[in-house]
């Protein structure tokens, strides 16, 4: 009796035999894909964080525990250097002390008599030291004055204030949006601080105090969406917050910070969005005209196919992805960044030696241009034979599909390589974010929006976010709305800088 193998055809054979040829294979790329996916994890987890692509350094272990012989004589290197550090002389290069700052002198005579003695000259030791915050209280007193003829009664007017019959000043408003947005100092922490000085001040009561803060400052804020709409070159990044508004019990919402960087002056706008999707972007690129960079999220592909924008993509996020292909296919991988370093040597070169966009834009053909043709070339012929589901399939791809968008930064010497500079904009957000955790309400993210937009423009204008604030909740009432653009941080330095001179 035949067994039913017998009883098939050589052409069912073969059939079974590919099926099993090709699920082996399955399952082989699989396998493939998730040893590189671990690897890559592994990498993120306990590698080194920072991007830069060093080739193949060779690294040495290093051992947990010291000989006790090597220990002690550690040791008494340790003690040696100690000893030196209490004798050594005053280092002569030492940092300079800020020239604006107030100076307190303590006069310093030797004891004993001194009335035989001629004094012959003296020496200066400086240092600096700091005071706590100083709290105190600003008590306005007005005057009244009647006429004789008692036709009525004058008296000295108030001047504008931010909460009004509130009692926080401009100052103390300005140092508590500052430590909560700039240097991520949650309120419950700062009325820690107020208790120290015994100030005590309800939670509720300081919440209250930022939002009417904020609220002030949203006339300013539309007339920063108002002229970013209008830029003619944005960079584009979103990044998660957490929200305490939510459908669901239990559940905080996840809403989202969209962030539009205009690299020519320095300005950057934060927007709340309670989504992610394609409509979140829509309020400020809706009518979006002139180069728009972005990662390779696939929202920013509707705005990119307008006729009006030239869509610029970023090497740094094709770079990541080679990057994390080099526990996959390290040799393939190494080639690609190497080649990617060289298009950041341009990008140096031009920084270093301040070239104007024209000049850079001449140096980037001259230099820039032959290494992405060649890289554009290798990646064509090399995605033809790689497993599209590995690493190194996946940054192939991420760089191919966007070729286009990558090789854009060559028509103007005034775009950047990548969105970078919209990244930083983005990091105090995300640092603030692991101290608060959340925002209260949509409304409420929304007025963090506001306040990051305007703290990130300090940053890149190096202008002090408090003393910016300070003048500007003290006079943004009382401004022609003709002249609200004077409180933009940029603005006010340079007419600090005008009344310096």
């Amino acid at each position: 009796m035949q067994t039913a193998l017998e009883n098939l055809s050589k052409k069912d054979l073969l059939a079974m035999v590919s099926d099993r040829d090709r699920a082996l294979a399955e399952r082989d790329e699989k396998i493939d894909y998730l040893e590189s996916q671990l690897a890559m994890y592994r990498r993120m987890q306990f590698g080194q964080s920072r991007e830069r692509f060093e080739g193949d350094p060779n690294q040495t272990s290093l051992p947990f525990d010291a000989e006790p012989a090597a220990a002690e004589q550690q040791g008494e290197e340790i003690k040696e250097k100690i000893e030196y550090v209490r004798k050594r002389p005053n280092h002569k290069g030492r940092a300079k002390l800020p020239e604006h700052l107030p100076v307190e002198e303590i006069e310093i005579h030797p004891e004993g008599d001194l009335s035989d003695m001629v004094c012959i000259g003296k020496e200066v030791t400086e240092e600096l030291e700091c005071e706590p915050a100083k709290f105190y209280i600003k008590r306005y007193i007005r005057y009244k004055y009647a006429a004789k003829s008692c036709d009525g009664v004058k008296i000295g007017e108030l001047p504008e204030r931010v909460i009004d019959k509130g009692i926080p000043g401009a100052g103390l408003l300005a140092m508590i949006l500052t430590d909560k947005y700039v240097d991520h100092l949650p309120l419950y922490r700062q009325k820690q601080r107020f208790a120290r000085e015994n100030i005590r001040i309800p939670s509720s009561t300081i919440e209250g105090w930022t939002k009417e803060a904020l609220i002030k400052l949203h006339p300013l804020y539309e007339q920063l969406v108002f002229d970013t709409k209008a830029k003619g070159y944005l960079q584009v990044d979103e990044t998660p917050i957490k929200v305490l508004d939510s459908d669901k019990k239990g559940a905080a919402h996840q809403g989202y910070y969209w962030v539009y960087h205009a690299p020519l002056d320095g300005t950057v706008l934060f927007d709340y969005s309670p989504t992610r999707g394609s409509s979140a972007p829509l309020p400020i690129l809706g009518s979006f005209r002139g180069y728009l960079q972005t990662d390779g999220y696939a929202v920013y592909e509707k705005y990119a196919r307008s006729k009006n924008v030239t869509h610029l993509a970023c090497w740094a996020h094709a770079r990541r992805e080679f990057e994390r292909a080099l526990d996959n296919d390290r040799s393939r991988a190494e080639k690609a960044l190497l080649m990617v370093q060289q298009l950041y040597a341009v990008e140096r070169q031009a920084k270093q030696e301040k070239l104007t966009p024209e000049q850079t834009k001449t140096l980037r053909l001259e230099k820039s241009l032959p290494v992405i043709n060649e890289l554009g070339k290798w990646i064509f012929e090399e995605i033809k034979n790689t497993l599209p589901k590995t690493q190194i399939g996946k940054a192939m791809a991420y760089a191919y599909v966007r070729w286009d968008g990558l090789s854009a930064y060559l028509y103007d010497g005034n775009l950047q390589i990548d969105n970078n500079l919209c990244e930083n904009a983005l990091r105090p957000c995300c640092l603030g974010r692991k101290n608060y955790l959340f925002a209260g309400s949509h409304e409420a993210a929304q007025r963090a929006a506001m306040i990051y937009s305007f703290f990130a423009i300090c940053k890149k204008h190096e202008v002090n976010p408090f003393q910016w604030l300070k003048y500007t909740l003290e006079n943004i009432t009382t401004i022609n709305h003709k002249n609200l653009k004077d409180l933009y941080p940029q603005n006010y330095k340079r007419k600090l800088q005008e009344s310096n001179m």
